[in-house]
């Protein structure tokens, strides 16, 4: 087995991501054009809305199929496999006749979606140097704030042109494009060392899988609470913007894609600073920062005041998601890390699959400022709590046998071993 170059880790980050980046771009398209689908489909908003809880509710079936074929065969033929899966199931979105059968896609989505971070995120973080974990897990972190930027920028100079006769099925023809780095992973991504390493016997896969329970159930404690901070904050803000402040497409457009800059700032300066701080304490510090921008995020008075807070807001909630790559793969077993971690984020969102319809169900009695607001702030303050009683296990190396165990640092509040 050859030593892995330079070459081959930035090649690996590449493809991971340009695969979340991607995959979220195919997600948030939605976001921007709800009232349009609604419309062309003669159905109401709400609907629509639920069809983005209906693509979280699926994604852990995703994790689990695309992160066991990563542990048996790879990271680089499930990721391939997995790019065209979600690439072909959002052009087939973009022609659903009826609503029936756009709800139906996007559960067959959301299985792609889910797949997706597990595999890239296990093939990044086992490829790159372990002093470069946390600016690169921010990095990897950020091609979802990356995606929804693209999505933003697509509803700004693609949809308008379009409207006339596509409308906002041009959008998810767009979405096919991923597939094209399918040729980039073939052709330039090699598997890292560690997982030739932890390969092991399915016997051995199960014994582990099992004696890592309670490590499980915290990460997807962990994820649940950072998924409804991250959805709670992002998925009905357009809608936000064009029901509660009145802009336009142009505008709502732009706003949303100044968030996204924000985001990818913050996901990359926290992924740096948790390589000093520690994992949880800079997660604990983006999620407080977060909690005090919420009043100008939502309520703040003046344009450029909104834009300050969106721009903010994301700037920390993105922050702390760009903690988690490193994070969670630190704390998750050699053998099953590209099952590990996937399912256990898949889960999360499964239990966080109802916060844009949460949100969208308090906008009718107090409106999308109120109930964003009130839905932010309680999970943040939750997702505190999680990760302050949680374990650490940074710089820990990868690649070790089924024996090894991990030395983690336990927070001193919490007696207990996970």
């Amino acid at each position: 087995m050859t030593q892995m170059t330079r070459a081959d880790a930035r090649n690996a980050v590449i493809a991971g991501f340009l695969g979340w980046t991607l995959d979220a771009f195919d997600f948030f398209v939605l976001t921007f054009v709800l009232g349009s689908i609604a419309k062309d489909l003669g159905t109401d908003v709400s609907r629509i809305v639920f069809t983005l809880t209906a693509t979280l509710m699926t994604r852990w079936v995703g994790a689990i199929i695309f992160g066991l074929l990563a542990d048996r065969f790879g990271r680089r033929l499930p990721l391939i496999i997995n790019v065209l899966y979600y690439s072909l199931i959002e052009v087939l979105s973009g022609f659903a006749p009826n609503y029936a059968i756009f709800l139906t896609l996007r559960l067959l989505y959301g299985i792609g979606m889910g797949g997706e971070w597990g595999v890239g995120a296990s093939l990044t973080m086992e490829s790159v140097p372990v002093r470069w974990r946390g600016i690169l897990s921010g990095f990897l972190q950020e091609g979802y704030a990356f995606g929804y930027l693209l999505a933003a920028g697509a509803y700004f100079f693609i949809y308008p042109h379009f409207d006339a006769h596509w409308g906002w099925r041009v959008l998810f023809f767009v979405g096919g494009a991923p597939a094209l780095l399918t040729l980039f992973i073939r052709a330039r991504v090699r598997e890292p060392e560690a997982w030739h390493r932890s390969r092991t016997d399915w016997a051995t896969y199960r014994r582990v899988a099992v004696s890592n329970w309670r490590r499980f159930l915290y990460i997807v404690l962990f994820l649940a609470a950072m998924n409804m901070v991250s959805h709670g904050s992002q998925d009905l803000y357009p809608r936000f913007l064009q029901h509660d402040r009145g802009f336009s497409v142009a505008a709502t457009s732009g706003m949303a894609a100044f968030s996204g800059v924000g985001a990818i700032f913050g996901g990359v300066l926290f992924g740096a600073l948790s390589e000093r701080l520690g994992r949880r304490r800079a997660l604990i510090a983006a999620l407080l920062l977060g909690l005090i921008c919420i009043p100008l995020w939502l309520f703040a008075k003046t344009t450029t005041s909104l834009l300050a807070g969106g721009f903010l807001i994301q700037f920390m909630v993105q922050g702390a998601w760009g903690i988690v790559p490193a994070h969670v793969n630190e704390l998750s077993p050699d053998q099953l890390r590209g099952f590990f971690p996937g399912l256990a984020y898949q889960v999360g969102v499964l239990i966080a699959a109802l916060s844009p319809t949460i949100e969208n169900a308090g906008a009718a009695r107090i409106g999308y400022a109120g109930a964003m607001g009130a839905f932010a702030g309680i999970v943040i303050l939750v997702g505190v709590l999680v990760v302050l009683f949680g374990p650490e296990a940074r710089g820990i190396p990868f690649g070790r046998s089924a024996d090894e165990k991990p030395d983690v640092t336990e927070s001193h509040a919490a007696h207990v071993a996970l």
